[in-house]
C-alpha cells in the first residue's frame, strides 16, 4: 500500500516528523516513471531560536519557504552548488525544516538532490505528486532500537544548538526493517 504523506503529517512537532519519516519514502517522477528511496537520514531545524537553522535571523528571501505551511519544499543552494531538500513541519510562520539527508543506497543530501535531479524549481512547491517529488508511507515500521540520534552534521557554528542531537538515522542495514 502506498500512501502519500499529507499536510497534517507534517503538521506537527519537527523532531515527531524527522523520526517518523525514516522508513517513509522519497518519490520522484520524471519522463512517466516513479522512482522510490526509502528514506534513512534526516535532520531537523526547529524554529527561530535554533541558532543552526537559516530562519534564527530572521526571514529572508531565501528561507521564506520555511515560514509557510507544512508540507512545502524548502531547497537551497550551499558552496555555489549542491541543493539541499528540506520539508517544511509545524505551523505557518513558524520556521522549521527536515533535511532529508540519506535514502536507501544514497549517502548525502547533495548525492541525494542529484540523484533525484531535485534544483531549486522546487523551492516554494508543495510537496506532491502534481509538482512531481513526495514522501509516501510503504508500511516500513523502524523499530525505536534501530534509530540512532546524534548532532547535526556541519553546524558548529550554532554554540549549544550544535550538540543537540536533531539528526535521525537508522543504524544497521536498512533493508532488515520490518514492513
Amino acid at each position: 500500500m502506498h500512501k502519500m504523506l499529507k499536510d497534517d503529517f507534517f503538521d506537527r512537532s519537527t523532531l515527531l516528523v524527522a523520526r517518523e519519516l525514516l522508513g517513509k519514502y522519497l518519490c520522484r517522477k520524471r519522463s512517466g516513471r516513479v522512482e522510490a528511496s526509502m528514506i534513512t537520514e534526516v535532520e531537523a531545524y526547529d524554529g527561530p531560536h535554533d541558532r543552526a537553522s537559516h530562519a534564527s535571523r530572521g526571514k529572508t528571501a531565501r528561507n521564506a519557504p520555511m515560514f509557510d505551511e507544512a508540507g512545502v519544499w524548502y531547497v537551497y543552494l550551499v558552496y555555489g552548488m549542491h541543493w539541499m531538500l528540506n520539508i517544511v513541519t509545524g505551523g505557518k510562520d513558524y520556521p522549521a525544516a527536515v533535511l532529508i539527508r540519506g535514502v536507501e543506497g544514497i549517502a548525502g543530501p547533495a548525492r541525494l538532490t542529484k540523484a533525484f535531479r531535485v534544483d531549486k524549481r522546487f523551492d516554494g512547491v508543495r510537496a506532491g505528486r502534481k509538482c512531481g517529488l513526495w514522501i509516501e508511507d510503504r508500511g516500513v515500521r523502524v523499530p525505536r532500537s534501530r534509530i540512532r540520534r546524534t548532532p547535526r552534521i556541519g553546524v558548529d557554528y550554532a554554540g549549544e544548538w550544535a550538540g543537540k542531537p536533531y539528526r535521525f538515522m537508522i543504524s544497521g542495514e536498512a533493508g532488515r526493517v520490518a514492513k
